[in-house]
């Protein structure tokens, strides 16, 4: 992380840039362009009012969701599809829940040219009314196809739609979990702000070209902000993400690399729910690489009443989303598909400094509804006047995160015990660490909150690896218990480390 004083647009080079971003043409009509256009432009306006764009008309804005699914895109109409770019663009109306169109522009030879609004590129039912057609129609965002899994059929890998949300899967995954641009007091008394990405720009890709780059302008009414996403779709779908803040106002509950999900139930809380599938969630729990190395494995929860934790670091090396629940007997779903649902990774390219992991939990009784929400909080208040500057990495897949060195939890039981008190299972992955057995290793079990036993240690039969059993005893009283557990061999980890937080 780096912050910037603010400098002087009448000076050297960032004059010329200031011309190109506030419209330099070319003699047909396209506007010269590169990424620190769409940087000074953010500057520029962060010195300015919050002027969110025009709505558009109410009749859109009023389409009921079956009429809005009722419209949609024919990809035939696609940007680049009767070319041969490696990459093609669907696009998004308006209406509904997007009531504010974006800025889309082709950038093609260092010039962008504004993609304009065309209802004719959309199929509809007959039931769709007639609508108004005016200056305010235009695209609430987009989607990225090619090849991924048979030559000549272009798959889509990628959506941007809505505030800075964006979703990504891997070759043969269906869509789960979002990420954003930017997190701003997410579960914060003073009520969350979503910063919006309110233009972008799509370089055309060259034939024969990996990756996809794109930019995007955020703005909201406590920040702008310039965005590149180099992407680069596959088995796992890896982003490289840098972005330029600039704080209206100050920054002092930010979330970077923030990431929402839906988890209802697994069988850690199966019993409040009458369903036939036995769990429903797109991610089941919060990785941690901390700063000290140690693999930190949180089950993701559902409680009853708002919940956020806090994962205290410093320079954290990654932190993810993950749906280790990979089996199709896992959910039972035919159709959600959840046991296809990936896994998202962030990667930090530089240090991060101090601050925390945060995961925010937040009570559900419908699937339909995303729930969960992990960022990375930095302790430094980001103040007006000044320029942020952050790189990291996004990998969507099946299993995006590196290697992880110690056997990986993979999954954890709950439930009461007829004579008081709680039992956990936790089940660890096969793994050469583990291969002497049960007596080879010391187990930690522990809670400040309530009487925690022993753990017992065994093999389990059906998935060839450990399986750690304890129980704990809250008092008729307690309404929270923090649980923590790891396993050690000669002193060393031999286990991510598992945490737990339970409630009343």
């Amino acid at each position: 992380m780096t912050g910037i004083g603010r400098r002087a647009f009448l000076a050297g080079s960032a004059a010329a840039t200031a011309l190109m971003a506030t419209g330099a043409r070319a003699a047909d009509g396209r506007v010269m362009f590169r990424r620190e256009d769409v940087v000074v432009r953010a500057e520029m306006m962060s010195a300015k009012r919050y002027m969110p764009a025009p709505a558009v008309p109410e009749d859109w804005i009023n389409l009921s969701y079956d009429l809005y699914k009722s419209i949609w895109f024919d990809p035939r109409n696609a940007l680049w599809e009767d070319s041969n770019r490696p990459y093609s663009v669907d696009f998004f109306h308006p209406g509904l829940y997007f009531p504010r169109p974006v800025g889309i522009h082709e950038v093609e030879g260092g010039y962008a040219r504004r993609v304009p609004f065309d209802l004719s590129l959309f199929d509809k039912t007959d039931k769709v009314p007639d609508l108004t057609i005016d200056d305010t129609l235009g695209y609430s965002g987009f989607r990225l196809r090619t090849e991924l899994d048979e030559p000549g059929v272009r798959n889509e890998f990628c959506v941007f739609q809505g505030a800075s949300y964006f979703r990504a899967i891997g070759a043969g995954e269906f869509y789960g979990l979002s990420a954003r641009g930017l997190a701003l007091k997410t579960a914060d008394p003073r009520g969350e702000e979503f910063p919006e990405f309110s233009e972008f720009w799509l370089e055309a890709p060259a034939p024969g070209q990996k990756n996809f780059v794109l930019h995007a302008l955020l703005d909201s009414p406590s920040v702008t902000g310039a965005y590149k996403f180099t992407i680069t779709p596959g088995l796992t779908c890896e982003m490289e993400v840098e972005a330029t803040l600039f704080p209206r106002v100050p920054l002092d509950h930010v979330g970077l690399g923030p990431l929402t999900s839906m988890f209802m139930f697994d069988e850690t809380n199966r019993s409040r729910f009458d369903d036939f599938r036995p769990a429903v969630h797109d991610n089941d729990g919060l990785m941690v690489r901390n700063g000290a190395g140690e693999t930190i494995w949180r089950p993701l929860a559902n409680p009853k009443k708002l919940q956020i934790s806090a994962f205290s670091d410093e320079n954290p090396k990654g932190f993810g989303l993950m749906q280790r629940s990979r089996k199709f007997s896992d959910f039972a779903d035919l159709e959600a598909l959840y046991h296809k649902r990936p896994g998202l990774w962030i990667t930090p390219r530089e240090d991060w400094g101090k601050g925390a992991v945060a995961l925010v939990e937040i009570p559900t009784d419908k699937e339909i509804y995303d729930n969960i929400v992990a960022f990375w909080r930095p302790s430094e208040v980001l103040h007006p006047g000044n320029r942020y500057d952050f790189r990291y990495h996004m990998a969507w897949g099946d299993t995006p995160h590196p290697e992880v060195e110690v056997p990986r939890v993979m999954n954890t039981r709950l439930g009461k015990r007829e004579a008081g008190g709680y039992i956990v299972t936790i089940d660890y992955e096969p793994h050469p660490l583990h291969e002497d057995g049960p007596e080879s290793l010391a187990v930690y079990t522990q809670s400040p909150h309530a009487p925690v036993s022993n753990g017992v240690l065994q093999r389990n039969p059906e998935t060839g690896g450990l399986r750690l059993a304890f129980r704990f005893e809250p008092d008729e009283e307690t309404q929270l218990v923090e649980l923590r557990a790891q396993l050690r061999r000669d002193g060393a980890l031999a286990s991510e480390v598992w945490l737990y937080r339970w409630t009343a």
